[in-house]
């Protein structure tokens, strides 16, 4: 930055160190001056990072804000027909939930049940039932997927893994050519029309078991042999979401 006569802005100079405690102290005494820009938590493109990856503040913080919308379309509702309703409940709520939650994989269940309730109450509001109902039937009948599933429909759309299942090379997508690949085999096998991909191994169960690399093909491998054999992407699309729907309703 000093060769190219740049300098850092103070007040938006955030510097976030991720890795074991032993490695981020000895990287520590390495960086200078920029030690005093290091921070707890760092936010990049609305997401609010810390240096263990829990995500514990982001939800909070995301929780609170969802909330907030909620309770202010709840005061305009009646005004609304159901389906300008849920067209504002998209909006201003499943926007917030869907924004980056590709990152929330391997997060406990506990902080998935806080974002799962956000849903639960969008979908009280929309439907008018009350708190002590029963929720997996109203999310059936609005085809509304649970959380968890909505983040791993996420990563497998995100993939649209051209080098395995669309031979076509409309959907090639050369930056993922070099991270996920079929499974080798020094021989032909019947594994080897099956569509799996090679999962790397992770000795980190935190970190790097959620790295796109180990996560992407681990979901891919579990999807049903005939859903991974797709030859276009828009089947492949359709077909997705009707398994993910039986498989969190049925």
């Amino acid at each position: 930055m000093s060769l190219n006569f740049l300098h850092l802005n103070p007040d938006k100079t955030e510097i976030i160190l991720f890795g074991p405690d032993k490695c981020v102290t000895a990287v520590d005494q390495f960086i200078g001056p920029l030690r005093n820009y290091i921070k707890p938590t760092a936010k990049n493109l609305g997401i609010i990072f810390d240096q263990h990856m829990t995500f514990d503040l982001h939800v909070t913080k995301l929780v609170q804000s969802c909330f907030l919308q909620l309770r202010n379309v709840a005061k305009i509702k009646r005004f609304l027909s159901s389906s300008d309703l849920e067209q504002l409940i998209h909006s201003f709520i499943f926007s917030r939930l869907d924004h980056c939650n590709s990152l929330y994989t391997c997060l406990s269940q506990a902080v998935l049940n806080r974002l799962q309730l956000v849903q639960n109450a969008a979908a009280r509001l929309l439907t008018r039932t009350s708190r002590r109902s029963n929720i997996t039937p109203v999310l059936a009948s609005l085809h509304w997927l649970p959380v968890k599933f909505r983040i791993n429909y996420k990563i497998w759309h995100f993939m649209t893994l051209p080098p395995v299942t669309f031979q076509s090379s409309l959907f090639l997508i050369p930056l993922l050519e070099s991270i996920i690949f079929p499974t080798p085999t020094p021989r032909p096998l019947r594994s080897s029309n099956l569509g799996l991909l090679s999962v790397p191994r992770s000795t980190c169960k935190s970190k790097g078991d959620r790295a796109f690399a180990v996560l992407a093909p681990t979901l891919w491998n579990s999807l049903p042999h005939s859903l991974r054999l797709t030859e276009f992407l828009d089947s492949f699309k359709r077909l997705l979401k009707t398994h993910l729907y039986r498989e969190a309703f049925l």
